[in-house]
């Protein structure tokens, strides 16, 4: 599943090929790929694309709706799509005439502020994406959003330590939930682990005030350098145009169990928690 680096990369990827388009059709091809909450994507015909963001592992889409089609959302502040991209979602803008593939989801026309028309593909090879078009007060009534933690970069030591505090999971388990954290997955939760030197299955109460600086360190500057990198491309990611990310070069620990440590040399060991797959050095991290 992209975590936040790689949806950091889509949403900087994507808005050069969108921004200040105007929506001028629309067509769901899967149903269930549209959350029960949303606005249905005709209905924002005649919004401009603004911006193009992300909350933890979801990207967004801002519109203005000054001028919709639709009377019911024409004028609505703050209303945005939301895109779970989940295991294999992708958004990318093809030609204007171009016809959906088999695994094509969702499809929006465009028309760019110079008038040129094209069109924006949602593709979903396992299709557990989904799509969630409303305003704030829809937002707010999907639990999913409404839940979600503060993001890891915006975090000071103090407001994570006290995140932390009473947590008796295991450290990494605490870092994988969204309702502490915002967008950190297996991949940047086993490589921050190791950078400071932490055994993930150490209760999160049980980390000093040093551990837990260190431990916010190391994960900002693993999610930063990712982002540098254009995220990691194991299986299905891709940007909005096509390219792979490279991060997945830099991995120290992730998908690594039973090589050599990069560190120590000793062979890294492979484990369960939070019933997902975990690799750390037995010797690095304590």
């Amino acid at each position: 599943m992209p975590e936040l680096p790689e949806v950091e990369t889509v949403a900087r990827t994507l808005l050069p090929h969108v921004q200040g388009c105007v929506i001028t059709g629309a067509r769901l091809l899967r149903d269930s790929s549209l959350h029960p909450l949303s606005l249905r994507p005709e209905d924002l015909q005649g919004c401009v694309i603004t911006g193009v963001g992300r909350r933890g592992k979801l990207l967004l889409l801002e519109l203005d709706a000054a001028q919709a089609v639709n009377e019911g959302v024409r004028g609505a502040t703050g209303l945005r799509l939301a895109v779970h991209l989940r295991m294999t979602g992708r958004l990318m803008t093809h030609e204007a005439h171009a016809e959906p593939g088999p695994h094509t989801r969702c499809v929006f026309a465009l028309q760019s502020a110079g008038g040129e028309a094209r069109c924006l593909f949602f593709d979903d090879v396992r299709a557990f994406g989904v799509l969630l078009a409303g305003t704030p007060q829809t937002m707010q009534r999907w639990d999913f959003w409404r839940e979600l933690g503060p993001e890891p970069l915006e975090l000071t030591e103090a407001a994570f330590s006290a995140r932390l505090d009473g947590k008796n999971s295991a450290i990494k388990a605490v870092l994988l939930d969204q309702k502490v954290l915002a967008g950190v997955g297996n991949i940047y939760a086993d490589e921050s682990l190791f950078a400071a030197g932490i055994d993930p299955r150490r209760k999160a109460a049980s980390l000093s005030t040093a551990q837990r600086g260190r431990l916010l360190r190391s994960l900002k500057d693993v999610l930063l350098l990712s982002i540098s990198q254009c995220g990691s491309s194991i299986r299905d990611y891709r940007d909005a145009n096509g390219n792979v990310g490279a991060f997945q070069n830099c991995f120290a620990v992730y998908g690594r169990g039973g090589q050599a440590c990069r560190a120590c040399g000793r062979s890294l060991e492979k484990c369960k928690v939070a019933g997902r797959a975990t690799v750390y050095c037995p010797h690095c991290q304590k």
